[in-house]
C-alpha cells in the first residue's frame, strides 16, 4: 500500500493493533500489520522480558510500544509517590464500599502486597524508564495517551530515530500535540475502549485533519470503534493514513482476556460499552457490569476517586472478581468487566489474530472495489 505511514514504519498494511498481549503484537506484525504493546502495566524488568520474546517471534517485522503518561493526574508535581503512600490516601468509605459490594456476590476482597518503593500507577518516571528499555530493541514507534508527551519522550524519539505518536480525543488536543512536535496523531473517537472523549470518530477525524493541515503535515491514524476492513477503508477515505485498533483483538485466541470476558463480549451489544470513572478515575469506556453501575448509578456510591487513587481500589477488586469467576462463582460473572469499545457489538466469535488481519485486508479491498465501481464509467 502507498500510505505514507507504511513508508515511515516499514509496514505492508496500515492496520495498528494495540494490545497488552505480546502474542497479539507479534501475530499482527507477522501478518503485515503493526503490533503495539501496551507497556504501562510493566516494570523495566518485565518489559525487557516481553520485548525479547517479541523480537524472537515477530520474524523481523516492525512493532511499537505504548505508554500512558497522564498530563492531568491528582499527584501531578509530587515527587517519589509510591503505591503504598497512595494506599494511605484512599478513604475508608471507599474501601468499605468496595468490600461490601464484592461481599454481596460472595467474593472475598484480597489485597496484593507491594514493595515499599513500588511507583504509583501511571508514573511518568517509570514510563520514561520503560522507553529506555524499549530503545534497546528494534521498536519502530512509541506512543503516549492522556495528554501531550513529556518533552523528554519526544526528545528520546528523535535521538533514536523513532516516531512519536500521541492519542487525541478533541481538535484542541491535536493542535497542542502538533505544536509539541509529535510525529503521528492517533485520533480516537468516543466509540473507543479505554480512556476516550465525547466526539465520534466520523466527526473527529476530518475535524482534526482540517485543523492541522495549515500547520504541519502529520499523519493521522483513525481510532474508535474500528472492527472491520470496511470501516478502515471509510476512515482512510476521510483522509486518515491508517487505522489504530484495540477492542477487536480482545476477542482473539491470543488475547490476555479471560474466557468469561470473551463470552460476555460475544453476548454484548454496542450499548453495553459505557464510559465510567469506576475503574481509573477518568472516563474510560468498558463493558457495563455491576461494578460500573455501583460506582456510576447507585445512590449510596461515594463516587469515584481521581486518578490514580481509583486504580488503587479497582486493581485488587478486579483481581478478586476474576479469580472468583474463574473458580466457579457464577455470581461473580456479573462483575467481570474490561476496557472495550462500542465495536463490541460487532464481535460474534473468537478468532486468531492472524485471521483478523486477513479479514481486514479482504474487507478493505472489497470496500475499495465497491467505491471504484460507483465512480467507474
Amino acid at each position: 500500500m502507498k500510505s505514507p505511514i507504511c513508508d515511515m514504519l516499514g509496514i505492508e498494511f496500515p492496520l495498528f493493533a494495540f494490545s497488552h498481549c505480546r502474542d497479539v503484537v507479534a501475530a499482527v506484525s507477522r501478518a503485515g500489520g503493526f503490533g503495539v504493546l501496551g507497556a504501562t502495566v510493566h516494570t523495566p524488568d518485565t518489559l525487557e522480558h516481553e520485548l525479547k520474546w517479541i523480537d524472537a517471534h515477530v520474524d523481523g517485522k516492525p512493532y511499537g510500544i505504548d505508554v500512558l503518561i497522564p498530563e492531568n493526574i491528582s499527584t501531578a508535581g509530587e515527587k517519589d509517590v509510591t503505591w503504598k503512600s497512595l494506599e494511605a490516601r484512599v478513604p475508608q468509605e471507599h474501601r468499605k464500599y468496595t468490600r461490601d459490594l464484592l461481599k454481596k456476590f460472595d467474593i472475598e476482597l484480597t489485597t496484593t502486597d507491594v514493595a515499599d518503593n513500588q511507583p504509583q500507577p501511571f508514573d511518568a518516571k517509570t514510563a520514561l524508564q520503560l522507553l529506555e528499555v524499549s530503545f534497546n530493541h528494534p521498536i519502530r514507534l512509541i506512543a503516549n495517551a492522556l495528554g501531550v508527551p513529556p518533552r523528554a519522550m519526544i526528545e528520546m524519539g528523535k535521538k533514536h530515530g523513532v516516531p512519536v505518536a500521541a492519542l487525541v480525543g478533541a481538535k484542541e488536543h491535536a493542535l497542542r500535540q502538533v505544536a509539541a512536535g509529535v510525529d503521528i496523531l492517533v485520533v480516537q473517537g468516543t466509540e473507543a475502549g479505554g480512556h476516550c472523549g465525547e466526539v465520534s470518530t466520523l466527526v473527529l477525524v476530518p475535524e482534526v485533519i482540517k485543523a492541522i493541515k495549515p500547520i504541519r503535515d502529520v499523519p493521522v491514524l483513525a481510532a474508535g470503534g474500528i472492527m472491520t476492513g470496511r470501516q478502515m477503508a471509510a476512515c482512510m477515505a476521510m483522509g486518515a493514513a491508517g487505522a489504530w485498533t484495540g477492542s477487536v483483538w480482545l476477542a482473539t485466541v491470543e488475547s490476555e482476556t479471560s474466557e468469561i470476558f470473551r463470552e460476555k463480549m460475544i453476548a454484548a451489544s454496542s450499548r453495553d460499552a459505557i464510559r465510567s470513572k469506576g475503574r481509573t478515575g477518568k472516563p474510560a469506556r468498558q463493558l457495563r457490569s455491576v461494578w460500573t453501575d455501583a460506582w456510576d448509578r447507585a445512590p449510596e456510591s461515594p463516587g469515584a476517586l481521581p486518578m490514580p487513587l481509583q486504580s488503587i481500589i479497582s486493581r485488587d477488586a478486579f483481581n478478586s472478581i476474576d479469580r472468583a469467576a474463574a473458580g466457579g462463582n457464577a455470581r461473580a460473572r456479573d462483575l467481570v468487566s474490561y476496557f472495550v469499545g462500542q465495536g463490541v457489538g460487532l464481535i460474534d466469535s473468537v478468532k486468531s489474530a492472524g485471521a483478523v488481519v486477513q479479514e481486514f485486508k479482504e474487507e478493505f479491498a472489497e470496500a475499495v472495489e465497491h467505491m471504484n465501481a460507483l465512480v467507474a464509467e
